[in-house]
């Protein structure tokens, strides 16, 4: 076969041409590399940061509500135990009140939130009767036990079974802790009230009408404290 023969200055063109090439190509490679390394690394950093905020908001969604947990279990507890007392008692005075009808004045629904004064109603023989049991277990749980401050009597009222829900503070008489109940069940109305008198509490009971806290019923002032 023939050779092809190129002219000198023609030949030199063409692979200095090639040359020019070849380097331009491995400057755009090199050139390229950085920019995808850089676009991957931020999109896989991109993607640890969604991740870590998918595991993070369950995690602290988790603390929070195990945090919640225990408290609400506690209140639960202790208005069963609650409750189981209260039945006792209910119990305890149903064979003495079966034939005695029911006869408890209905208060009005208040058509405002601000907070109302209210005289206490009448209690129905089973509400009178249960009103001794508590005074009863209240009285010889307190009886030569000395109770100085209103945080002392509620924490002994809390091991007698009542939950701290139902425990209000008031205002102190002759210096002295005091505290009301709300022991009522369903449509009961039966509501007590401690008060401290040294070495003992005096307990009594009232009827608190429906829908009215028992902190906003009026009581007539007992200036004598019992003598036994």
């Amino acid at each position: 076969m023939r050779s092809i023969l190129f002219p000198k200055p023609l030949l030199t063109a063409a692979l200095g041409s090639v040359v020019v090439l070849a380097a331009a190509g491995t400057q755009s490679a090199h050139a390229a590399t950085p920019a995808s390394t850089t676009t991957t690394a931020s999109a896989a950093s991109a993607v640890s940061a969604r991740a870590s905020a998918v595991h993070a908001t369950p995690r602290s969604s988790a603390v929070r509500t195990a945090r919640a947990v225990p408290v609400v279990t506690r209140a639960r507890v202790a208005e069963t135990r609650f409750l189981e007392l209260a039945s006792l008692f209910a119990q305890s005075c149903e064979p003495r009140v079966l034939s005695v009808p029911d006869h408890v004045a209905s208060a009005p629904t208040p058509d405002h939130t601000l907070p109302v004064l209210a005289d206490p109603v009448p209690l129905t023989p089973t509400e009178e009767c249960t009103a001794q049991r508590h005074q009863a277990w209240i009285t010889k749980a307190f009886s030569g036990k000395e109770t100085a401050t209103y945080e002392q009597m509620r924490d002994r009222l809390t091991t007698l079974r009542y939950p701290g829900a139902r425990i209000y503070r008031m205002p102190n008489f002759a210096g002295e802790p005091v505290a009301r109940l709300d022991v009522r069940v369903g449509a009961d109305h039966l509501a007590l009230e401690v008060t401290d008198i040294g070495h003992g509490v005096m307990v009594r009971a009232f009827g608190a009408p429906k829908d009215v806290s028992v902190t906003e019923v009026l009581l007539k002032p007992q200036l004598d404290r019992p003598t036994s």
